[in-house]
């Protein structure tokens, strides 16, 4: 209960009185007096509350969606992060299979150089199916875009890529054949030598001069096992006489194979010839070791692969296309100049005692 008190001095005019009625009648009323002033400043106090609270109330469902915005900007940011990741991972597996894709397209660029298939036979197409240098991709600045023109790329390489491989593969159905007389794998074990001198114009490191080399020169230790390319027939197995070709004799030991009607592969400089003319031999088999025997000036193979033209002749063709288990350093420059440089001319023919 609360009432302004009547009559009595000024100051007790002024008190508002305040009477707490305990529910036991035993016990004392209780008299609270509050001043003008008290209750004045209690009740701006009880204002200040009240609008405090009602801004509150105004205040806090902004708060709270700030919040909420804050916390959902956040998650975003990081499901952001999460997802770039995952992009580069992507990108980065991409490139590991763009680079693939590049060494299988050699591949097969070397497999129809290797089988003559430099004409397609299916219809409405022609050319050759991949010769020339790969073109780079680089990002732009849009790495998703990057990584969808990525993909498809990919997509269409693996597909042509798969194309061709059907046509090789009906090829060496079709012909088995002729694919097991066809020079494919390295004369050496490719940890075993280093390239010294390439097929083609070359200084002659004797006479100082330019010449035509007709195979390639392939540095390795002596007594290095060198082995049959394909299966075939060795037609030639030992030293070829001074008085009968210089040309040949230079090459010291040597063994020539035959391999059907379409390839010879010729071995020099060797230090020990381990067959004989009319021998059959299968492909990897040891037919000679590394030597330095004729015109040499350190141990190693002089390795030629000649195939058989139209006319009947053994011209030489670049052996480094004819062997399918080595990657060159420069690979699609040598696919390139054997697509497109013409037949060699300036070779020595083949001696006779090779049986051609």
């Amino acid at each position: 209960m609360a009432k302004r008190r009547q009559g009595g001095n000024a100051r007790e005019r002024a008190l508002l009185e305040f009477q707490i009625h305990p529910q036991d009648i035993r016990k004392n009323v209780r008299y609270v007096f509050l001043s003008k002033r008290q209750v004045m400043t209690w009740a701006v106090g009880l204002g200040l509350y009240l609008l405090f609270l009602v801004a509150a109330a105004l205040v806090s469902p902004v708060a709270i969606s700030s919040q909420l915005r804050a916390r959902e900007h956040r998650q975003l940011e990081a499901e952001a992060l999460r997802q770039r990741q995952r992009l580069e991972a992507k990108v980065e597996d991409m490139e590991t299979l763009r680079k693939e894709s590049q060494d299988l397209r050699l591949l097969i660029d070397k497999v129809f150089l290797l089988y003559g298939l430099t004409e397609r036979t299916s219809e409405g197409q022609g050319g050759y199916p991949f010769v020339g240098v790969d073109e780079e991709l680089e990002p732009d600045g849009d790495e998703l875009e990057y990584a969808r023109t990525l993909e498809a790329t990919l997509r269409e390489r693996l597909s042509v890529a798969g194309f061709f491989l059907e046509e090789i593969q009906a090829f060496e159905d079709a012909r088995q054949d002729r694919v097991s007389l066809t020079p494919s794998i390295s004369p050496l074990r490719r940890a075993e030598f280093v390239l010294t001198s390439p097929y083609g114009d070359r200084r002659n490191p004797f006479t100082k001069e330019h010449d035509f080399h007709a195979g390639i020169d392939m540095a390795a230790v002596e007594g290095a096992e060198i082995l049959a390319p394909a299966a075939g027939e060795v037609v030639f197995a030992g030293r070829y006489s001074l008085q009968r070709s210089v040309a040949w004799w230079r090459y010291g030991n040597m063994v020539i194979l035959r391999h059907g009607e379409h390839f010879l592969t010729v071995f020099g400089h060797c230090s020990e010839v381990l067959v004989k003319r009319g021998q059959e031999v299968a492909q990897g088999e040891v037919v000679a070791k590394v030597g330095s025997t004729g015109m040499s000036t350190s141990p190693h193979l002089h390795y030629e692969v000649r195939r058989r033209d139209e006319e009947g002749v053994y011209r030489p063709v670049d052996p480094r296309i004819y062997i399918l288990d080595h990657r060159w350093h420069d690979e699609e420059q040598i696919l390139v100049r054997s697509r497109t440089a013409p037949p060699a001319t300036d070779f020595q023919p083949l001696p006779r005692l090779s049986g051609r």
